[in-house]
């Protein structure tokens, strides 16, 4: 089964493109308030690096959720699309100064501080300014979770987040400082997790830490779990929405919240990556010694998950419906791991076929390049081309 694309107006638009399903974004949207609602004090941001797209922003920001930012860059979208700064947090292994006096003088919600060196920065800038800048400490855990090695980031080897030997210190640290407050603990364990195991197994360290808390009477007014929730690359029209309900109810049963605490969490790629797909042209169908390649006109400049963790991503030719035939689809790029996939089967293609990129709304247009000098694609969503 084919997604529905209205491949007539893709016709007319220059390739390489990116298409988004504002309908679809919609529907994820409603699911993820209807579940997160379901439980007090549960608050939802957007993780912004999956995507920028300031459409996409708009819609996010409208269904009320807030902002997960990591970096100056990306305060400054959010700000401009409307979201409040009572909902902004700033997270970032490496926040540089200006970044750091942009989140004061927008007096955002949180900053997760990474390390005490950071917080010391936090300080003095804040001082400069005669504020109080609101800190959550990002712990790193030691939980690891089933997805690629290069999007863990809860693990003791990870450059990311404060040992847990050092909550403590680094909170009282905090304590005796006059222009920092501490609010809350911020966890992150990795991207694309499926199994609902690993989120439980970060419940459990973080009750922990809690009861450790508890014993030196340190109070802690907000648990920021991070994201991570993974999506079905492989049957995007099947399963075209997360499961959102599993994820919160995990959260619900296994996490020991205190009395008023609030529990936040940063969704990014499980809210946008299905709306998303990456819309390109067969150049040329081109016969090797032991196979066929479909070479078209999108490269990794324009999705560059493939070549970077050999991300699988659904591909479909829309416009034949002819008998399938196996193909390596490839880029114009030179580099040989300008490859989207090898080896997979499409309907019979032909010079000037459309074809869909799947699931590519998160860490697709966000980090496309001008290698080679190309230009950069453009992100349409269904409106624009009405």
């Amino acid at each position: 089964m084919k997604g529905k694309f209205p491949i007539e107006k893709f016709a007319k638009v220059r390739t390489p493109f990116y298409y988004y399903d504002t309908e679809l974004l919609r529907r994820t949207l409603r699911v993820i308030n209807d579940e997160a609602r379901k439980h007090d004090g549960f608050c939802v941001h957007y993780a912004v690096k999956a995507n920028a797209n300031p459409k996409l922003l708009r819609l996010i920001r409208e269904a009320g959720l807030g902002a997960d930012c990591v970096s100056g860059g990306e305060i400054e979208a959010v700000v401009k699309a409307g979201f409040p700064a009572s909902k902004i947090v700033y997270a970032g292994v490496g926040k540089s100064d200006w970044e750091i006096n942009l989140g004061l003088d927008q007096d955002i919600f949180c900053f997760n501080v990474e390390s005490i060196p950071e917080l010391h920065v936090i300080n003095e800038l804040a001082a400069a300014k005669g504020k109080t800048a609101r800190v959550a400490f990002r712990l790193n855990p030691n939980v690891g979770a089933h997805t690629h090695a290069n999007i863990t980031t809860g693990l003791a080897e990870n450059k990311f987040g404060i040992a847990m030997r050092d909550m403590e210190t680094v909170i009282a640290e905090a304590d005796s400082l006059s222009n920092v407050r501490f609010v809350g603990l911020h966890f992150h364990i990795g991207s694309q997790i499926l199994d609902m195991g690993d989120f439980k197994a970060l419940c459990n360290r973080v009750n922990e830490l809690q009861d450790q808390l508890d014993a030196h009477h340190i109070k802690v007014e907000h648990i920021n779990v991070g994201g991570g929730l993974g999506v079905d690359y492989e049957h995007p029209n099947r399963l075209p929405i997360a499961d959102f309900k599993a994820y919160f109810d995990t959260y619900a049963k296994c996490l020991k919240l205190r009395p008023g605490q609030t529990l936040h969490f940063e969704l990014g790629r499980a809210v946008v990556a299905q709306c998303g797909s990456l819309i390109t042209r067969t150049l040329y169908i081109k016969e090797g010694a032991f196979k066929k390649f479909a070479i078209v006109d999108a490269g990794f400049t324009d999705l560059i998950r493939p070549a970077l963790y050999q991300a699988y991503h659904k591909i479909e030719n829309l416009s034949s419906e002819q008998p399938m035939q196996a193909y390596d689809v490839v880029g114009p790029i030179c580099e040989s791991t300008d490859v989207f996939a090898k080896q997979i089967d499409l309907n019979t293609a032909h010079r000037g076929d459309i074809i869909a990129i799947r699931s590519a709304g998160a860490y697709g247009e966000i980090m496309a390049s001008c290698y080679n000098c190309r230009q950069l694609p453009v992100g349409y969503t269904d409106e624009d081309l009405l």
